[in-house]
């Protein structure tokens, strides 16, 4: 890993961590060694501990007394939780969208589910979903200028991206489903019918939820 500048590196350690965890290198339950993690990334201990601290408040990390820090256990209850936040949060900013949305915002939306297709298509760089989903979601909820909402709206959705690898992993259906509900939301938006499009996005998110609590469930 190259030097940088400092916030640059503590930021750099965490999508590093971050990503190891969510594709399951770092299993649940497992210590994380900051001098371990120190020595392999060439940096020192302390932007490793500031991005330990920065994975435990998007709930993939805990401290443990005499253990440090450890990767979170996948927690069904949970995600009642936030994926109900996620939906009311959402779809209210959907709502507020609406009279500032352009023509140019739903192009971009449309051309971050082609490329969201061409990835699932080819199997490839799957960990990429959660980002694109993340993007669609925010490319048409944005114009909402809502600044404060979007900040808790984008903590909740780093919490959630572990349950929804779960899905890409195990359900093919689920993801079938997703796309199908995207295109629906993204025709709605062009349509105009806000009060549709933010029904459906609850309706959306809350059922991605239920579908992951299942998942785990049944592991």
């Amino acid at each position: 890993m190259s030097r940088a500048p400092y916030k640059t590196l503590t930021q750099s350690v965490v999508e590093t961590l971050r990503a190891r965890i969510l594709k399951g290198e770092f299993k649940a339950g497992a210590p994380l060694r900051q001098d371990t993690l120190a020595q392999e990334l060439n940096v020192s201990r302390v932007p490793v501990r500031e991005a330990l601290m920065q994975l435990e408040a998007q709930g993939l990390v805990k401290f443990e007394a005499h253990r440090g820090a450890v990767v979170t256990e996948l927690d069904a209850a949970a995600i009642d939780e936030l994926f109900y936040l996620r939906a009311m949060l959402e779809s209210e900013l959907l709502f507020q969208a609406f009279e500032h949305l352009t023509e140019q915002h739903l192009s971009e939306a449309e051309a971050i589910l082609a490329e969201f297709d061409q990835i699932l298509e080819s199997g490839d760089q799957i960990e990429r979903w959660s980002e694109l989903n993340r993007r669609f979601h925010t490319t048409l909820y944005g114009p909402a200028n809502r600044p404060r909402t979007l900040a808790l709206v984008d903590q909740i959705n780093l919490s959630c991206d572990r349950y929804i690898q779960v899905e890409l992993l195990h359900s093919q259906q689920g993801i079938i489903t997703a796309e199908r509900e995207h295109m629906q939301l993204l025709q709605l938006c062009r349509q105009r019918r806000k009060f549709e499009a933010a029904a459906l996005l609850r309706q959306h998110i809350e059922s991605a939820g239920h579908s992951i609590k299942h998942l785990l469930n049944t592991r």
